[in-house]
């Protein structure tokens, strides 16, 4: 059975300093950053385009992303990227039997989907996001 590709949707970095990483990527690369604060554990999220649009000059494929705070005590914090699938907990049990290790249970993120970290064969740290059916 072939399962159907999973687009990377979103990307993540760690950050020490919210400020500072802020600061850079808006001043950098135009990024613009609103931190979601302590109920969202300081995360930040990144919209790097607006959305696609059929329009010339557009940047068709854009994704956005987020930063998070460094947790040194965490394992592999490190930038990684997002990967949107149609089932999450299909999509475990194939990460699971392909030789890849699922860190923890989804969690639910409000408003967004049922997201989840896990490793790749190569010990890379990616994460799937289920976005809410809509």
């Amino acid at each position: 059975m072939r399962t159907t590709a999973c687009p990377v949707i979103h990307f993540e970095l760690p950050y020490r300093d919210a400020a500072r990483v802020s600061a850079f990527y808006e001043a950098v690369f135009g990024w613009q950053l609103q931190p979601l604060g302590a109920e969202m554990g300081h995360y930040i999220l990144a919209t790097t385009a607006s959305e696609d649009s059929t329009q010339p000059q557009a940047l068709r494929g854009s994704i956005n992303g987020g930063l998070y705070p460094l947790m040194p005590d965490a394992p592999l914090q490190q930038p990684s990227v997002v990967l949107g699938v149609s089932d999450v907990h299909q999509a475990m049990a194939r990460v699971t039997s392909s030789g890849g290790q699922v860190l923890g249970d989804p969690m639910t993120i409000p408003g967004v989907g049922d997201y989840v970290v896990f490793v790749d064969p190569e010990g890379n740290r990616l994460s799937m996001l289920q976005p809410l059916a809509g």
